[in-house]
């Protein structure tokens, strides 16, 4: 199936803006992935010494003053900082100017999984070394996971109704989900994505309690999903924003550009782990793929959640194969060079597999060699040339949250 004659109605993405650790921008994250160049690194942000934790995917070449108004850097956590930069970015690249629309024409939809945790931290540092009158007020906000939302709407005077999706690593996926009926409902453009920064000590201690977080000092094994030495993930923080909005209203402004179309979306939440029911990651796909009007045969690539736990792998490759069946797809996991992003994670993953539906090339998964056999999935290790035209984007929580998503090219 392609899309030759698409409904006008049909959401679409028309602009994107990427904060990653492995690059700047759309077309610097991509060559980076095209590469397979890691931003796993070992942690700068602080010292991590004491730290069971060592390695992460830390942005190091945002300079916030750059990017940002001064007025808003002593207000806003990190994460902010990295959403407003990219929602910039979006909408330059959509070629969207909201003073020129109707103030009720565009809405924000993200996704955060953590709040503004370096921004809590540095605030409780006053509060417990200086006392409670050295709290600044901008705590009350900036801590909130509907911060961004909030400040990408003040910024663009985006009026339209918004709101915010915190659903863990599942959250960029469903997110996108919420923009899409936004779109379908009338909404003339939505600011959709997700961000987030937990590259700081209260970050990592709150994700260590998750017992999920790789201990590894080589970043090149640090992470390693459906790999025999797989030990956990490595934490990566930055965001990734796009702007979605249908295809009448892109064609009817006149956009130089459309990447794709959001052509499925499903999404469930697995039952108690001791409940004696299975997972529900599978069912999420059958629902993307019913929503797309597509069978899984016309799906040419899957970027996959990559846990890089025994249990997460197992489960994420059999829900794969049970819907594609053994090696039946192309499966790729392209955030082993990003670490995994919490909120931002299935945002980034949409843009990378917009950007490979553009280039017709699967990026590869970095570090995994030691393939485990009985996953039984077609693991891309290289960069892979191949016709694609509709591509699967997956994503999971140890919350329960399952998220998929199924893009398109437009021909």
């Amino acid at each position: 199936m392609t899309l030759t004659t698409a409904s006008d109605t049909l959401p679409v993405i028309t602009g994107m803006g990427v904060v990653a650790p492995n690059g700047l921008g759309r077309q610097a994250f991509w060559e980076a992935l095209r590469s397979g160049r890691s931003g796993l690194r070992p942690i700068e942000r602080f010292d991590a010494g004491d730290y069971p934790v060592r390695i992460a995917g830390e942005v190091t070449d945002f300079t916030v003053a750059e990017h940002i108004p001064s007025r808003l850097i002593p207000s806003t956590d990190r994460s902010t900082q990295f959403a407003l930069a990219c929602s910039d970015w979006a909408l330059a690249d959509a070629g969207v100017v909201p003073t020129e629309m109707g103030e009720f024409d565009g809405s924000v939809v993200t996704a955060n999984a953590l709040g503004g945790v370096e921004f809590i931290q540095h605030e409780l540092q006053s509060l417990w070394s200086k006392g409670p009158r050295h709290v600044t007020a901008y705590m009350s906000y900036a801590w909130f996971y509907g911060v961004n939302t909030g400040q990408i709407s003040i910024r663009h005077q985006l009026k339209g109704p918004s709101g915010v999706v915190v659903t863990g690593q599942a959250g960029g996926l469903d997110a996108l989900g919420a923009a899409r009926r936004k779109v379908r409902d009338g909404r003339r453009y939505v600011v959709t994505g997700g961000a987030d920064a937990p590259i700081c000590p209260y970050g990592i201690a709150a994700e260590l309690t998750t017992g999920l977080l790789s201990s590894e000092t080589d970043p090149s094994a640090a992470y390693l999903p459906f790999d025999r030495r797989a030990s956990g993930h490595v934490p990566g923080e930055g965001a990734a924003m796009m702007i979605i909005e249908s295809l009448w209203a892109a064609r009817e402004r006149g956009a130089t550009q459309i990447y794709g179309a959001i052509t499925g979306y499903g999404a469930t939440f697995d039952p108690a782990p001791d409940s004696g029911r299975p997972p529900t990651l599978d069912k999420a796909i059958r629902i993307a793929l019913g929503d797309a009007g597509l069978s899984a045969a016309d799906i040419d690539v899957v970027f996959a959640d990559g846990a890089a736990t025994t249990s997460g792998d197992s489960l994420e490759a059999d829900a794969i194969v049970s819907v594609f069946g053994p090696r039946g797809v192309p499966v790729s996991v392209p955030k082993t060079t990003t670490g995994r992003m919490y909120g931002a994670s299935g945002a980034i993953d949409v843009v990378t597999a917009l950007l490979s539906l553009r280039a017709n090339e699967i990026p590869p998964t970095v570090g995994s060699r030691e393939l485990v056999a009985e996953h039984a999935i077609d693991l891309v290790t290289a960069l892979r040339s191949t016709p694609l035209t509709h591509a699967l984007v997956l994503a999971r929580d140890s919350g329960g949250f399952n998220a998929a998503v199924v893009v398109s090219r437009l021909n």
